[in-house]
C-alpha cells in the first residue's frame, strides 16, 4: 500500500471517533453489556467485543437488540502497519467473526453495517 493511501486511511480513521464520541442528550446510557466498547450511530448502540479469535458486535435500538438475522457488518481493524479485513456474519443475536485477529489496546476499527431495509451505518473505535 503507497504511503499516501495510509496517511489518508489513518487520518479518516483518527477524526471517526469525534464524530461517533459526540454528545447526546438521551436519556438512556451507552453502557457496555459485554465488555466490549460502545459507540452511538444514528440512535443504534453499537458494542464491539474483540478478542484475538472472536469478535462480535452487539446492535441496541434504545436499549432493545435489534435483529441481525439477515445483516452482515464488514470490519477493517488497523493495529499499528497492519490491516485486516473482516466479515461479520449473524451469530444468535450478534454479528460475528471467529479466526485469528490482531487486537490489542489502541487498535483502531471501522465498521460497517448493512441491516435490511435500513441504510448502511458506519462506525468507528478505538480498543482501550
Amino acid at each position: 500500500m503507497k504511503f499516501s493511501k495510509v496517511v489518508a486511511l489513518a487520518a479518516l480513521v483518527s477524526v471517526g471517533p469525534a464524530f461517533a464520541a459526540d454528545k447526546h442528550d438521551h436519556a438512556h446510557e451507552h453502557e457496555s453489556m459485554h465488555g466490549g466498547v460502545v459507540v452511538e450511530v444514528k440512535d443504534l448502540d453499537l458494542e464491539l467485543v474483540a478478542k484475538p479469535e472472536v469478535i462480535q458486535l452487539h446492535l441496541r435500538d434504545h436499549g432493545k437488540p435489534v435483529d441481525v438475522a439477515n445483516g452482515s457488518a464488514k470490519l477493517t481493524l488497523l493495529s499499528g502497519a497492519n490491516k485486516q479485513d473482516v466479515e461479520l456474519k449473524p451469530a444468535g443475536d450478534r454479528l460475528e467473526a471467529k479466526g485469528s485477529f490482531k487486537v490489542g489496546a489502541g487498535t483502531k476499527l471501522v465498521a460497517v453495517v448493512t441491516l435490511p431495509g435500513k441504510p448502511s451505518t458506519t462506525a468507528r473505535f478505538t480498543l482501550k
